[in-house]
C-alpha cells in the first residue's frame, strides 16, 4: 500500500542525527499528537543513523547503523509511525528496509547508480534528495534509475541549489518542473535554508526562513515537506541552526496545512 496520499499534506519531521531515546521519544510524541489534531497530515518518523557527509571529521554524526535501526523500530513499535532514514552506500539498503517504510537518498549521492538500484531493490518507498548541483530537469534521469530497479514508490525531494560559497537557493519553478516525473515532490524545508561550511567547521542556518520557504513550496505545488525538529536544536548533535525547535512545530504545521489547502483550492 502506498504511503503516500494526495488527500493528505505529507509531512517527514525528526532529528538530523538520531541521538538517543529520549530525543526520539519527545519528537516521536510530538508528530502523534499532531497527528490526532491534524488528520490531514500524513506524518513519517525521520531521523539519521549516520550523516555520513558532515564538514569537519569532529562532526557529529550518529548512533550507527545497529542501534539507529533499533531506535526506529521502536518509533515504529511504540507510536505507529512510519519511518526515514537515510542510505549511503548499497550495502545498507537491505537490513534499513528491514525496519523503514522510506530509504532516503542523500542529496550528495543522488547519482550513484548502484546505490539508486540497491534501494529500488528492496520494494520500500525511495525519497531521493535533488543534489545542490542539479537542475530540476536533470531529476527525470534520477528518478529514471529508480524505475528501472523497479521502485515501488518515489518521491523527488528538493533541498537548495549552491548560490555562490556557503549559501543555497530554492528555486520555485522546480516543484512544476519535477511534477511532470509523474511522482510527488517534497520541500526539504530545513536543509534548504543551510549555510554550507559557514559555521567553523560545520554548517549554519537560517530557521527563520523554514516557515518562508514552506509556504512558498506549497502555493508552487510541493506535496509535502521535509522539516527537522528537536527539543533543542541549539544543543544538537548536527544540523542545530537549520532545525525547528520542537515546541514550535505544531503551530508551523497548523499553517504549513492552511497553505497547502488554499493552494489546491485555487
Amino acid at each position: 500500500m502506498p504511503l503516500f496520499d494526495s488527500k493528505k499534506l505529507l509531512i517527514l519531521a525528526g532529528p538530523c542525527s538520531l541521538e538517543n531515546e529520549k530525543v526520539v521519544r519527545s519528537v516521536a510524541e510530538k508528530l502523534i499528537s499532531i497527528r490526532a489534531k491534524y488528520p490531514e497530515l500524513n506524518l513519517v518518523f525521520k531521523g539519521s543513523f549516520d550523516k555520513a557527509n558532515r564538514t569537519s571529521i569532529a562532526g557529529g554524526r550518529g548512533t550507527g547503523l545497529e542501534e539507529g535501526l533499533a531506535l526506529h523500530a521502536l518509533v515504529k513499535k511504540d507510536y505507529g509511525l512510519p519511518c526515514v532514514t537515510d542510505v549511503h552506500d548499497a550495502s545498507q539498503c537491505a537490513p534499513v528496509a528491514e525496519v523503514c517504510d522510506v530509504l532516503q537518498i542523500p542529496a550528495y549521492l543522488c547519482r550513484q547508480t548502484d546505490l539508486l538500484l540497491a534501494a529500488a531493490a528492496t520494494g520500500k518507498t525511495v525519497n531521493v534528495k535533488k543534489g545542490q548541483f542539479l537542475s530540476p530537469n536533470d531529476m527525470v534521469h534520477v528518478v529514471g534509475k529508480l524505475k528501472h530497479g523497479g521502485a515501488a514508490e518515489i518521491w523527488q525531494c528538493e533541498r537548495g541549489a549552491t548560490f555562490g560559497y556557503n549559501n543555497l537557493v530554492v528555486d520555485m519553478r522546480g516543484f512544476p518542473i519535477m511534477a511532470k516525473n509523474g511522482y510527488p515532490v517534497i520541500l526539504d524545508a530545513t536543509h534548504s535554508v543551510q549555510l554550507p561550511g559557514a559555521g567553523g567547521g560545520k554548517s549554519g542556518g537560517q530557521r527563520e526562513f523554514v516557515p518562508t520557504l514552506s509556504f512558498a513550496a506549497l502555493a508552487a505545488g510541493a506535496d509535502g515537506l521535509f522539516l527537522e525538529t528537536h527539543p533543542d536544536p541549539d544543543n544538537a548533535l548536527s544540523d542545530g541552526p537549520n532545525m525547528v525547535p520542537l515546541d514550535e512545530l505544531e503551530a508551523l504545521l497548523a499553517k504549513c496545512l492552511a497553505f497547502w489547502k488554499l493552494a489546491r483550492s485555487a
